[in-house]
């Protein structure tokens, strides 16, 4: 697998290779690069896509250090350096949108457009921190991840009933109980509302998100929206990764705006 040793973390990445422009995939919390390949398929040959695993995730080998998605995003900047690249669409969904934002604000100049998918600008909804806390102590328990966890997971993430869960959740019976907790620390205790910042950002963006998303609510995909004075495409009756479960939605959708760009 092809890695980027980047400020001490050892980033594993795919890269589909060609001389199209450039789009880096970050996905969400408890996902990986995998989250994307419906995306792949649909832009190979015109977009060369790199999709990574980060921190905390996937095949990544990083330190078990506290990090911020400032963090994140400055990992991401370093990929493009590793890959000698100086401008890239950035894709993110969830976590990836927060860490894809963050990229943008630092770096402006070497970020062509954001794609953000069922995310937000703002910071965890207190009404929901409590019931996460309490699924993160289910997940830990003794024996793995029980089921019913792993159900109620997945219809947060995936929505209800999509064929593909399962998969899904036999990664997520393998993860580390530590690195479940840096991760899902990182996610809770983020105090950075980048919200009034939006403004800054001058590049062409897109909002996607799921008509059912559970995790972010729809209104706060508008407001994320009109903050960056952007499309927001609504998939209809897609959950929080609307691009996995519906892709065909997302996909015209994300098509659409790269063709814009050209």
């Amino acid at each position: 697998m092809p890695y980027a040793e980047v400020d001490g973390q050892r980033l594993h990445f795919e890269d589909t290779g060609g001389d199209g422009p450039v789009v880096v995939w970050s996905h969400g919390l408890y996902m990986d690069h995998e989250m994307f390949d419906p995306q792949l398929e649909a832009l190979r040959g015109s977009w060369r896509c790199i999709t990574w695993d980060e921190r905390a995730h996937g095949g990544t080998e990083s330190t078990a250090d506290d990090f911020t998605y400032w963090d994140s995003a400055a990992d991401l900047l370093g990929l493009l350096d590793h890959l000698g690249v100086q401008s890239a669409v950035l894709a993110g969904m969830s976590q990836g949108g927060y860490l894809s934002l963050r990229a943008a604000l630092t770096a402006p100049d070497r970020v062509r457009a954001l794609v953000l998918i069922d995310t937000q600008s703002g910071v965890e909804d207190p009404a929901n921190l409590a019931a996460y806390h309490q699924l993160l102590e289910a997940w830990l328990g003794p024996d793995g991840p029980p089921q019913d966890v792993l159900d109620l997971v997945a219809a947060i993430i995936l929505g209800s009933d999509w064929d593909g869960a399962a998969a899904w959740q036999d990664k997520w019976r393998e993860l580390p109980s530590d690195r479940v907790q840096q991760a899902f620390r990182t996610l809770t205790t983020r105090e950075d509302d980048v919200t009034g910042r939006l403004g800054e950002l001058t590049m062409p963006a897109i909002v996607i998100h799921g008509e059912q998303d559970a995790a972010i609510a729809l209104p706060h995909a508008q407001a994320l929206a009109d903050g960056l004075g952007a499309e927001l495409a609504v998939v209809p009756g897609a959950g929080h990764a609307s691009n996995l479960t519906h892709p065909a939605e997302a996909n015209a959708a994300i098509t659409r705006f790269l063709h814009a760009l050209s």
